[in-house]
């Protein structure tokens, strides 16, 4: 394969688990790398961020009422009223 060659510091313990795998694995400590990156950069790819994650949703169960949010306080001024004066 013609490829680049890159330099990363790994910290001991990152190192010390990279040379396991590679002996567990019977691969080279390159090839557990770069599949390593290939399933990160996959894994970021696939993000889905909350926007899009709760878009289906928005708006699913309206009120009907388009000044809802406007006149917020009014309704919980009206709901204490009626509280009260079912006491």
């Amino acid at each position: 394969m013609n490829g680049q060659i890159t330099t990363a510091r790994l910290p001991l313990d990152t190192r010390n688990k990279l040379m396991v795998l590679s002996r567990i694995k019977n691969r080279t400590k390159s090839d557990i790398i770069k599949e390593s990156v290939e399933m990160y950069y996959e894994y970021t790819e696939n993000e889905i961020d909350s926007f899009t994650l709760g878009e289906p949703s928005f708006g699913k169960y309206g009120s009907g009422e388009s000044d809802r949010a406007t006149r917020y306080r009014e309704r919980i001024k009206r709901k204490i009223a009626d509280r009260m004066s079912a006491c």
